[in-house]
């Protein structure tokens, strides 16, 4: 401090000027530069301690810098200069590495951002790329919109993604999403037709069925529901109200006439075991006539119980399979025996059994004949022939008079 009051700081070799405290002792004016000084030197340490110990940003540390960096440019203080501008290229130093390492932060949210972004545009390219026969339209529109909302919240809250980077990724999500709203909305326009086309083609069923639930030719009208239920399969969706309104007028009226059915089968059922009853006692009866003996005697025992099974009329569905079989067995074995009676007695048949018979007899005489020359002549290759011709014409002859004794030859 010079005589006339003058305060002045040694940096270095340089002695700057600082000012001066008029009215102030010597001390009283060093002191309140040095707190000039102070104050300067604990912004600094503060600074740096942002800047290395929390999450301060570089462009804020940069920020701080820049205005310790001005403060302390025209600062008339007394203190430590040197060791303030080597705090100050600290506190430069460590904002440079929190650039750096931000820079490095950002280039892999970058990346991570682009993966994203990629990820929701390869999905929405799925969905529009689907087969139109298989998309689930509900959940693939819902699925379409998230995603579109989803690129919405990442350009807001994400990293920023270069221009030619976001640009190229929205053109694809933008192509993906017009190209499935196209598909989507041409799919509901065939649909509508289609809906339109099956609910008419069902009116014209509802009516049929309407036609018929009075009817009570039971067995025609059964037939005619299942062919119109058949068509009611094939005529494809209307749209959900439509169908169910339909579907209730078909099932009401197809309801109405298979209980009036059921009703009447009841009632007939009733009739029809009385029936069963009858038939089963008339069976037993036709079953005794077996085995057949005396064909006639047989057809003649088996006439009037045919009879009185033509009228004794219908037996229930569960049993007829049952009965019908039992009888029909009965009829058939006197028929065979009645053709085998037949046989027997056809004189053209029996004719031809004679003359087979007479020419058979011939043929064995002559191959005797035969045999008895070779037996004569020694020849052994012609006895075994002749005797093996013999033996064959032989047997023949035996099943020809086994036959004629049926013809009562």
């Amino acid at each position: 401090m010079a005589d006339d009051g003058t305060v002045f700081v040694r940096i270095g070799e340089e002695e700057r000027e600082v000012g001066s405290y008029p009215g102030a002792s010597a001390e009283e004016a060093l002191a309140y530069f040095a707190r000039k000084f102070d104050e300067v030197a604990a912004l600094a340490e503060l600074l740096h301690q942002r800047v290395t110990q929390t999450d301060l940003s570089a462009k804020e540390g940069a920020d701080g810098l820049k205005r310790l960096r001005d403060a302390v440019k025209d600062l008339r203080a007394v203190g430590d200069f040197p060791a303030l501008f080597v705090r100050i290229e600290d506190i430069a130093t460590a904002v440079e590495v929190r650039r750096a390492t931000e820079n490095q932060e950002r280039s892999a949210a970058r990346e991570e951002a682009i993966k994203a972004r990629e990820a929701i545009v390869s999905e929405a390219e799925k969905i529009a790329g689907q087969d139109e026969a298989k998309v689930q339209w509900k959940s693939s529109s819902a699925r379409m919109r998230a995603l579109l909302d989803e690129w919405k919240s990442a350009q807001r809250q994400g990293p920023k993604l270069d221009r030619e980077t976001e640009q190229a990724l929205w053109h694809r999500l933008s192509s993906s999403r017009n190209s499935f709203d196209k598909m989507r909305r041409v799919h509901f326009a065939q649909l509508g037709s289609a809906q339109a086309e099956a609910k008419e083609r069902k009116e014209e069923l509802v009516a049929q069925a309407e036609s018929l639930k009075d009817s009570t030719d039971w067995g025609q009208t059964a037939g005619a529901f299942k062919r119109l239920m058949d068509q009611w399969r094939q005529a494809g969706r209307a749209s959900r109200a439509d169908d169910d309104a339909l579907w209730k007028r078909f099932k009401s009226a197809q309801d109405a006439f298979f209980s009036a059915k059921d009703e009447i089968s009841a009632a007939e059922n009733v009739e029809f075991e009385a029936n069963l009853k009858v038939k089963e006692e008339l069976l037993a009866q036709a079953q005794a006539i077996l085995p057949v003996k005396d064909v006639e005697a047989a057809k003649a025992r088996l006439r009037p119980i045919q009879e009185k099974w033509d009228a004794a009329g219908k037996v229930p569905r569960s049993a007829m399979k049952r009965i019908e079989d039992g009888m029909r067995k009965v009829e058939q074995a006197i028929r065979e025996a009645d053709q085998q009676k037949w046989k027997r007695t056809d004189p053209e048949v029996a004719a031809r059994a004679h003359s087979m018979a007479t020419q058979l007899e011939a043929a064995v005489a002559s191959l005797r004949e035969d045999l008895q020359r070779a037996e004569a002549q020694g020849d052994e290759r012609k006895i075994k022939k002749a005797r093996e011709a013999l033996e064959a014409r032989e047997s023949w002859l035996a099943q020809a008079r086994a036959g004629l004794q049926e013809f009562g030859g």
